[in-house]
């Protein structure tokens, strides 16, 4: 299931990029905004409940396809920018096991605990 889970990240991470290759910005434009959608992970800086919360928001795929739909409604390349960037960034973090983050920790997430277990001696 593992695998099967992974294949669908990365097919939602190619689309990102085959979105993304047909709008009017140069290739650079997607490493350079990748990171953006972690400034979510600030809100930790308020504690664990808002940090889950400002984190779950922008890296719900929700929020990556309604800024997308809305761009290409609109006729806006700026809005298909920020879908693809957000589709591509959650799709990458899923893919590498960081999923959305319960108000335990931010090691906690929907995928399962991120980083190494902690070992009693």
């Amino acid at each position: 299931m593992k695998t099967l889970l992974k294949l669908e990240e990365l097919a939602q991470l190619l689309a990102a990029m085959l979105i993304f290759a047909h709008l009017p910005y140069a290739w650079w434009w997607l490493p350079a905004l990748f990171l953006v959608p972690d400034l979510g992970m600030l809100g930790y800086l308020a504690g664990p409940r808002v940090g889950a919360f400002t984190y779950n928001i922008v890296h719900h795929k929700a929020l990556a396809l309604l800024v997308g739909l809305a761009g290409w409604v609109l006729g806006q390349p700026l809005l298909l920018l920020a879908g693809s960037v957000l589709l591509f960034h959650s799709a990458f973090d899923r893919l590498l096991g960081y999923g959305l983050k319960y108000k335990t920790g931010f090691q906690d997430t929907h995928l399962g605990r991120v980083g190494r277990e902690l070992v009693e001696a």
